[in-house]
């Protein structure tokens, strides 16, 4: 059998954090904070839903963020 891959360290972070803040900025401060893979959607965007280890996405509206959720 062989080995499971390694994932990503996910960072000790509050999605809930994020909500309300310009993506750019919300982007540069998760990058910071180490998670290896940032993802911003429109609303409504059909996504599959696979778990990531160390990636966050934000829902951005408007260039704000307003949903985030970790995977």
């Amino acid at each position: 059998m062989a080995p499971l891959p390694n994932s990503p360290a996910q960072p000790d972070d509050a999605p809930e954090s994020y909500v309300g803040l310009d993506a750019e900025a919300a982007e540069r401060q998760a990058r910071a904070r180490g998670w290896s893979t940032v993802r911003a959607l429109p609303p409504g965007t059909v996504i599959t839903m696979e778990f990531r280890g160390g990636r966050i996405n934000f829902e951005v509206d408007g260039a704000t963020v307003t949903r985030c959720w970790v995977g």
